[in-house]
C-alpha cells in the first residue's frame, strides 16, 4: 500500500508563495504519474498539476507561470511551489498518486492555502 502526507499550506498575502509537499510512503514503486489538486466548498476537485515518472509536466491554466511541480530523484517527495499567489488559489489542495496497472489511485489527506487580499 501507499500513503501519501502533505504539510506546507497556510496563510499568505496575495502575491507571497507557498510551497507544498507530499511525502510518500510504503510501496512507492507502484507510483506512475502524480499531482496536486484542489477544492473549494460547493466545487468540484480540480487539477492543479501533474507530473509523470518521465518527469512530464502539465499545469492547469490558471497556474500556468505561477506554479511549479517537482519531483523528488527517488521519486518519494512531491513539490509544488506556489509564487504570485492570487485569493483564487485559496483552497484545500490534495495529492494524488496514479499507480501502476488496476491498482486504485491514493489521496493524501489536504493541506488548506488560504491567499488573504
Amino acid at each position: 500500500q501507499v500513503q501519501l502526507l502533505e504539510s506546507g499550506g497556510g496563510l499568505v498575502q496575495a502575491g507571497g508563495s507557498l510551497r507544498l509537499s507530499c511525502a510518500a510512503s510504503g510501496n512507492i514503486f507502484t507510483i506512475n504519474t502524480m499531482g496536486w489538486y484542489r477544492q473549494t466548498s460547493g466545487k468540484p476537485r480540480e487539477l492543479v498539476a501533474a507530473i509523470t515518472s518521465g518527469g512530464s509536466t502539465n499545469y492547469a491554466d490558471s497556474v500556468k507561470g505561477r506554479f511549479t511541480i517537482s519531483r523528488s530523484i527517488a521519486k518519494d517527495t512531491l513539490y509544488l511551489q506556489m509564487n504570485s499567489l492570487k485569493p483564487e488559489d485559496t483552497a484545500v489542495y490534495y495529492c494524488k498518486a496514479d499507480r501502476l496497472g488496476p491498482r486504485s489511485p491514493i489521496w493524501g489527506q489536504g493541506t488548506q492555502v488560504t491567499v488573504s487580499s
